[in-house]
């Protein structure tokens, strides 16, 4: 099983922190949520997307994508903020086939949220973080109102 050290931003804890386990990843010393930041490919995806019991914040891209490169950083930034309360599963399309075609990804990067293996938000392109922040805030938003009874919509 795949699995990523991860230094706590609140006490500097050096922690390892699995690709697939049910719930959040907190700290060993101080109990803070860790950043959740996964690759995954076509033999790996269920596993790893299905169990958090988190939305899962999806990211289809490519290598060679210039666009899917700008916007990587300001992603594992937001999953850093969003720490506890999403997972960030970045899958590489050319690798990944089956799961860019599961997703009907047509153009790169495509951005999309997961709740319970549903789909709650999709976004395609390259935005400033700002923008991103945003439509991820508006998105998770949606899947606590959905996961709450006051009714969920999708927000694109």
């Amino acid at each position: 099983m795949k699995s990523a050290v991860v230094i706590c931003s609140v006490c500097g804890t050096k922690n390892r922190v699995p690709a697939a386990a049910a719930g959040v990843p907190r700290c060993g010393n101080c109990h803070s949520p860790l950043p959740w930041i996964v690759t995954a490919e076509d033999t790996d995806f269920a596993e790893i997307v299905d169990g958090p019991g988190i939305p899962v914040l999806l990211d289809l891209w490519a290598p060679w994508c210039g666009p899917c490169r700008a916007v990587s950083p300001a992603l594992e930034a937001l999953a850093r903020q969003f720490a506890g309360r999403l997972k960030l599963v970045k899958v590489n399309v050319d690798e990944a086939p089956e799961v860019g075609r599961r997703f009907e990804v047509q153009g790169i990067p495509t951005l999309v949220v997961l709740d319970g293996g549903r789909v709650r938000s999709r976004k395609t392109g390259a935005a400033p973080e700002p923008e991103l922040r945003e439509w991820l805030e508006r998105s998770l938003s949606s899947v606590t109102e959905s996961n709450t009874g006051t009714g969920g919509r999708n927000v694109n």
